[in-house]
This record gives structure tokens, C-alpha cells and sequence, in this order.
């Protein structure tokens, strides 16, 4: 069982930067795929960013490629997502996610296994 909590949500003007955290307990590092995904009110899901843990494999939407950056860090358990130049679109609730699963798997939106409770991340123009 995986258990994902997420932190670092909060208001931010456009232009500003963010930093999410998401605390991992209970997956094994090697064949997994950890991400972010977002969803507005009456929005579906956007697989915004992943990475494969086994090789640390990178993968981001158009809508955020150049201006956020998944990163994880096997010791301490924990992955990151920095969030720069932010827009007013990317208002949203975010959630850290994880799947066992191959590589060619591990795209911006699987079919995820495990998620977190959600961050509220709200951007003012």
C-alpha cells in the first residue's frame, strides 16, 4: 500500500513560483511512475507531470513544459514539483499519484493507483 501526501499549496500572484511536496510512505523504489495531475472546478484531470523512479525519465504537458519540474528524491522519501511563471490557468487542485507499472506506462496520466488528498494552488491575475 502507498500512501502520498501532499503540501506547498497556497495563493500566488501570476509570475510567482510555488513549490510542491508530496511525502511518500510504503512504495518500493525501482518500476514505479510518480506524478502530478491537476483539476479545476468542472475541468477533467490534466496529467500535467511523471517520472520514472527506475531511471528518472521526465515527462511534462504542453501546458506546463519550461515552467514546472518533477523531482523526487528516494531518500527522503519524497517528490517535488516546482512550479514557476504561473498562470492563472493553472488554478486547480493538484495531486501527487503513483502506479507500479513499465516505463512506457509512465506517461503524463496514467491510470494511477495510489493518489494523495489534493493541494489547492489558486493563482490572481
Amino acid at each position: 500500500q502507498v500512501q502520498l501526501r501532499e503540501s506547498g499549496g497556497g495563493s500566488v500572484q501570476a509570475g510567482g513560483s510555488l513549490r510542491l511536496s508530496c511525502s511518500t510512505i510504503g512504495y518500493i523504489p525501482g518500476y514505479i511512475c510518480l506524478g502530478w495531475f491537476r483539476q479545476a472546478p468542472g475541468q477533467e484531470r490534466e496529467g500535467i507531470a511523471s517520472i520514472y523512479t527506475d531511471n528518472g525519465r521526465e515527462l511534462y504537458a504542453d501546458s506546463v513544459k519550461g515552467r514546472f519540474t518533477i523531482s523526487q528524491d528516494d531518500a527522503k522519501n519524497m517528490v517535488y514539483l516546482q512550479m514557476n511563471m504561473l498562470k492563472p490557468e493553472d488554478t486547480a487542485m493538484y495531486y501527487c499519484a503513483a502506479k507500479y507499472t513499465s516505463l512506457a506506462d509512465c506517461t503524463t496520466m496514467p491510470t494511477y493507483s495510489y493518489r494523495g488528498q489534493g493541494t489547492q494552488v489558486t493563482v490572481s491575475s
